[in-house]
């Protein structure tokens, strides 16, 4: 009977030399989990995540100072009124990033570089800032309703030399270059907290040539 009990015992001592083996292996395997290499995954798919984030993107805001005049007259020209307006005006310049898919995306990771390519940056519609505008009235009796299409002829007039001020090449040429910027650091940080380190963005917009590397 001997025999068989020490058997047990052995079969027992055993157990706990099982257990330490397991916990080893599963906290080797935690540690290469958290400190071994990484698939950080795919780049392109990382960028497209941020680009969802934002989705329309306010990259660059010009401040406008139309100056419009309009004229009115009633009772067959008798009563003759004109009125000199300048309403400030804001024009914002947005990118839609939700027109930015793979096909404008290129990972090089060799170079360990990103080159994107932009849609073309919208201009906003004037947001006509009329409670700060200055005005100056001509007329020796300005009826009320000859006031209130003064009003709104200068409105519309400053609402359209805004828009074309607006598409001015040297504020379109701003918009882009803070475009760029904005893009090369909403795609560069997140990169680099992905695991892929410091990373190089180009950007270009349709039309433009690659730059050269």
């Amino acid at each position: 009977m001997e025999p068989r009990r020490l058997t047990v015992v052995r079969e027992t001592a055993r157990l706990p030399w099982t257990l330490a083996i397991a916990a080893l292996a599963i906290s080797g395997w935690m540690a290469w989990e958290k400190f071994g290499p990484q698939d950080i995954g795919d780049p392109i798919a990382t960028s497209l995540a941020a680009f969802e984030r934002q989705n329309r993107l306010t990259v660059f805001s010009a401040q406008l100072a139309p100056v419009v005049s309009a004229s009115d007259e009633r009772i067959g020209g008798l009563l003759q009124s004109r009125q000199v307006a300048v309403i400030p005006a804001r024009v914002d310049y947005t990118l839609d990033l939700s027109k930015v898919g793979r096909d404008r995306l290129n990972w090089d990771a060799a170079a360990k570089r990103l080159d994107v390519r932009l849609p073309p940056v919208t201009v906003g519609k004037p947001n006509l800032d009329e409670a700060n505008a200055q005005y100056l009235r001509e007329g020796v009796f300005i009826t009320r309703e000859a006031q209130a299409k003064l009003n709104r002829d200068n409105t519309l007039l400053a609402e359209r030399q805004a828009q074309t001020a607006a598409t001015n090449p040297q504020l379109l040429d701003l918009a882009r270059s803070a475009a760029r910027d904005a893009v090369r650091q909403n795609l560069a940080i997140p990169l680099e907290v992905a695991g892929y380190g410091p990373v190089t963005v180009t950007v270009r917009f349709d039309g433009e040539p690659v730059s050269g590397r």
